[in-house]
C-alpha cells in the first residue's frame, strides 16, 4: 500500500505548513466546553450512549481533540491512532496541557494497528474524512472489528458519499447558478490525488499528493457486514461537515452518522 506511505509524508508535510496558530486553543476549548468539536447530532448521539469505565478509540486521530473531547463522558482510557508522527506529537502535547488522564497517542499505520490491541475497545470512532484515506474498506473494518470487543460499537460521522458527487467552490467545475448538477460519478472506483495541500490545516501550497478514495454507501454497510458488524442506526443529514456549506439545506444528503455493532 504505497500509498499510505505517501499520504503519511503528504500529511506531515502540511504540519509542517500549518497555519500560523492552528490547533494551539484546542487545550482552552477542552476546559472550557462540553463536547467542543463534534456537532449537535453527533453530541446528541454520544450523549445517548454509556460511556462509563469504557475503553474507546479514536482511528485517524489528526491532533487528537475528537478523543480528548469524548474523554467528557466518563469512559476509563483512550487511545488515539494516526500514522502522522508530527501530528501524534502535537496530540500529546496539547494533551499535556489538560487535566485529562488514561488518554495517549500512538503513531501506527491504521491498517497495521499492533494485536496488543485486539479486542481492547468499547468504542472506535472515525470523523469526517478519516476514511477516504482507504481503498479497501473490508481490509479497513477487518482491523476496526479486530480491535472491538464483542458488542462493542464502530461510529462513522462523515460526508456523504452523494458530496463527492458535487463540485465545491474553487474547483473549475463548480455552477454557483446550477447547485442541483451532479458533476462526477457516483460509482468511482479510482483514486483522486491531490497536490494542492490540506485547505483547512496548511491553505493551499504545492504539496506532495494526498490520495483519497470515494466510497458508495453500499460500499460502507457491506464492508461492515462482511467483519461480523452490523449496522444498528444510520442517519442522514442535509448539512456538509466539513467542505462546503454552499449545498446545505438543499435536500440533498451530505453528512451521516453510523453506528454498527460487532457481533
Amino acid at each position: 500500500m504505497d500509498y499510505i506511505k505517501s499520504n503519511k509524508a503528504a500529511w506531515e508535510e502540511a504540519f509542517e505548513n500549518r497555519k500560523p496558530g492552528w490547533g494551539e486553543e484546542v487545550h482552552m476549548r477542552l476546559s472550557t466546553e462540553w463536547l467542543p468539536f463534534f456537532n449537535k447530532d453527533v453530541q446528541e448521539e454520544l450523549e445517548a450512549m454509556d460511556f462509563i469505565d469504557k475503553s474507546i478509540s479514536q482511528f485517524c486521530c489528526n491532533n487528537g481533540r475528537e478523543l480528548m473531547s469524548l474523554m467528557q463522558l466518563g469512559a476509563s482510557s483512550g487511545v488515539g491512532f494516526d500514522i502522522a508522527e508530527n501530528i501524534i506529537e502535537s496530540a500529546n502535547s496539547i494533551l499535556a496541557k489538560t487535566s485529562i488522564e488514561h488518554c495517549q497517542f500512538v503513531v501506527s499505520d491504521i491498517m497495521e494497528i499492533p494485536d496488543e490491541y485486539n479486542a481492547r475497545f468499547d468504542f472506535i470512532f472515525f470523523t469526517i474524512g478519516a476514511i477516504t484515506w482507504f481503498e479497501d474498506l473490508r481490509e479497513l473494518f477487518k482491523v476496526a472489528a479486530r480491535c472491538l470487543k464483542r458488542g462493542g460499537i464502530l461510529m462513522i460521522n462523515d460526508s456523504h458519499p452523494m458530496l463527492s458527487m458535487l463540485a465545491v467552490p474553487g474547483e473549475e467545475e463548480y455552477d454557483a447558478d446550477n447547485l442541483y448538477r451532479f458533476t462526477y460519478p457516483y460509482f468511482y472506483d479510482q483514486p483522486w490525488v491531490n497536490t494542492n495541500g490540506m485547505e483547512y490545516l496548511s491553505g493551499p501550497y504545492e504539496s506532495k499528493p494526498f490520495t483519497s478514495f470515494t466510497h458508495t454507501m453500499s460500499d460502507i454497510i457491506n464492508a461492515l457486514s462482511v467483519n461480523q458488524m452490523k449496522t444498528i442506526k444510520l442517519n442522514e443529514y442535509d448539512y456538509d461537515v466539513g467542505i462546503t456549506d454552499v449545498y446545505d439545506g438543499r435536500s440533498i444528503p451530505l453528512s451521516y452518522i453510523l453506528l454498527a455493532e460487532k457481533s
